[in-house]
């Protein structure tokens, strides 16, 4: 959250031993309303509402701040608010206006409310959690003949935030190029987050692992006549050589799924790595 406060003083000179034009001059300045700069936003995580000048004189924010003081009130007090499924509102894509051209703070509040509840699509993510195994093959040579390389693992997956977000802990090895060319197995962890943004109305994840530094994003769609999550995203190994990616995780049934990793290479989509995934029994 970033805070900035912009204070404005003016000073004049004044030779009047009466002191009755500075006076006159410091009614002015504070009369005066302050111009809008960057350094004036405060933001909300998520939300993107702005308090200009640090003397709360934004007749909207002195509406918003209790608003949004009930809003997360209610959050923390009702636990079926944050836990019942329910369809995707169909909502107004712009605040109804107050007058004066602002947004209507009570339509906004409703919409934030709205978004924040949960629905069928979180619910299909959550059916996943549980442990799994895994065993994963790559595609890694140019040769299309060669047989791809495989290794095995775990994941485990968990609900979290009260069913809103799904994390995916995997454990592993597998086999990578040495120094001296040589290939050996080595210790792979990742993690990735899942979700469903109500606001977006997709399917969205991140993924980390400790092959590299950087955090891959990716948005997706769901088919239940195939039970087959598609994502998309784009991936940067090294500077300067983005690809685009499509992942593909069909649902078999409850206790076995595939992931598919497809490569956009030269203009060409090559598959170059695919994870069985099946439930570790209890």
């Amino acid at each position: 959250m970033h805070l900035g406060r912009r204070a404005s003083i003016e000073s004049r000179d004044s030779s009047d031993t009466t002191g009755e034009r500075t006076r006159l001059a410091c009614n002015a300045s504070s009369a005066r309303t302050c111009g809008v700069s960057p350094q004036e936003f405060f933001r909300f995580p998520n939300c993107h509402l702005s308090r200009v000048t640090a003397r709360w004189q934004n007749p909207l924010m002195k509406t918003f701040m209790p608003l949004i003081t009930i809003l997360f009130a209610t959050l923390i007090a009702t636990p079926s608010f944050a836990q019942s499924p329910a369809a995707s509102p169909a909502i107004a894509t712009s605040p109804m206006a107050a007058p004066g051209g602002q947004p209507n703070p009570q339509e906004m509040m409703k919409q934030m409310m709205e978004m924040s509840k949960l629905n069928e699509n979180h619910k299909l993510l959550s059916s996943l959690d549980g442990n799994w195994n895994y065993t994963i093959k790559f595609w890694m040579n140019p040769d299309p003949n060669a047989k791809p390389q495989e290794s095995k693992g775990t994941a485990v997956r968990k609900s979290m935030m009260g069913g809103r977000y799904f994390v995916m802990d995997v454990s592993g090895k597998m086999q990578m190029p040495g120094e001296d060319g040589k290939m050996k197995d080595v210790q792979f962890k990742g993690m990735g987050v899942e979700g469903y943004d109500n606001v977006k109305k997709k399917f969205v994840g991140s993924w980390i692992d400790n092959m590299g530094t950087g955090i891959q994003f990716s948005e997706g769609t769901y088919d239940p006549a195939t039970k087959t999550f598609t994502y998309t995203s784009e991936m940067e190994a090294v500077p300067g050589m983005k690809t685009q990616v499509r992942e593909v995780l069909k649902i078999a049934d409850n206790n076995h799924m595939m992931f598919e990793w497809y490569e956009n290479q030269g203009g060409q989509e090559k598959k170059t790595m695919e994870i069985n995934y099946t439930r570790a029994k209890k």
